[in-house]
């Protein structure tokens, strides 16, 4: 008990000795990275230093943000999910205490180039397009055989399946699986089924991307993905609605369930792939590192954050006033 008090001191003293020499550092998701480059932005043009933001991704910034506290370990870690109950073991284990801010909505999008024609599309097609197995209606699993389109469908395009995604890393990635994959998976009775039996036999069917080709795993920058489907106009992307929103001149969102990916069906929630988009701070750095609560101030404020903030003319889907206001009491009281 002892010894455990004296290492977390010594860890705060050593946050402590170096606080007033250095920024605060934000690791995480790249879906989050540019709304919390542009509160970064803000911040110094106020008179602050200017924090240093970088896309690691949401599980590797967990990974970094868990670590420790101490001048080596980041002060804040972006998420496009909300964070594991894993993480928050491996954060515990390592005195770290996780703040979470919710500071808006996003949609993951199922997008392609504007030279192609609009693909609409159900989760069980999609899941069938990407998934490792394949179950079948007698109760079997088999490897996904499909390699065209028009395998799946038959009003779809005779071209081969060939999507652009995020990596395993990623919270768009782990959003995408239990939003849209998970949906086409469960409507397979038998496999919905399964969930109450057997949940990792169930996850391991439901959340299995394809290796032979067909999905092509992107990295953590969105804005490749986006390059990339330009160029080839066959191809699709999975990435946050805000790199749509900022690039509808060439690409276009597919309607997936029959629901357009707009910022109005992402905010009332009707867009499938709607999810939350977070950023936690560390409590034992708050008081230490100069500035962390005035950032988390400016990032909840009206003017940021709120219905006519800045975040929404970059694409982020702003909370509710109401939700705001709850947020930003609960995190910075």
């Amino acid at each position: 008990m002892v010894k455990s008090w004296l290492a977390a001191l010594v860890a705060v003293f050593a946050v402590a000795s170096v606080a007033e020499a250095r920024e605060i550092r934000i690791v995480g998701s790249s879906t989050v990275y540019p709304f919390t480059t542009i509160v970064g932005e803000t911040f110094a043009a106020e008179g602050n230093t200017a924090p240093v933001v970088e896309s690691t991704g949401t599980g590797g910034g967990m990974k970094l943000f868990c670590a420790g506290t101490g001048d080596s370990h980041p002060d804040f870690t972006n998420a496009s999910r909300a964070i594991k109950s894993s993480e928050v073991k491996m954060c515990d284990e390592n005195g770290v205490t996780p703040l979470e801010m919710l500071v808006g909505y996003d949609g993951i999008v199922f997008a392609n180039s504007k030279d192609s024609a609009v693909l609409e599309v159900t989760p069980k097609e999609l899941f069938q397009a990407l998934a490792k197995d394949v179950p079948q209606d007698n109760g079997n699993l088999v490897p996904n055989t499909f390699t065209h389109w028009n395998q799946i469908n038959s009003s779809f395009p005779a071209i081969k399946i060939e999507v652009l995604g995020p990596p395993p890393s990623s919270g768009t990635r782990d959003a995408w699986v239990e939003l849209v994959m998970e949906k086409g998976c469960k409507t397979y009775d038998w496999v919905n089924a399964m969930k109450k039996v057997d949940k990792k036999a169930y996850k391991g069917i439901c959340h299995g991307i394809r290796e032979d080709g067909a999905y092509v795993e992107a990295g953590e920058n969105d804005n490749l993905i986006i390059q990339k489907l330009t160029n080839n106009p066959n191809a699709f992307g999975i990435f946050g609605y805000s790199f749509l929103d900022q690039n509808t001149d060439v690409i276009q969102g597919s309607p997936i369930a029959g629901v357009i990916p707009t910022f109005e069906s992402i905010a009332d929630g009707s867009y499938p792939a709607s999810r939350g988009l977070y950023v936690y701070a560390k409590k034992e750095h708050m008081g230490v590192i100069p500035g962390m609560t005035e950032f988390m101030e400016l990032y909840l404020s009206d003017d940021v954050a709120g219905e006519d903030g800045s975040l929404g003319d970059a694409g982020l889907i702003p909370l509710p006033q109401k939700e705001l206001d709850k947020v930003r009491e609960t995190v910075l009281n």
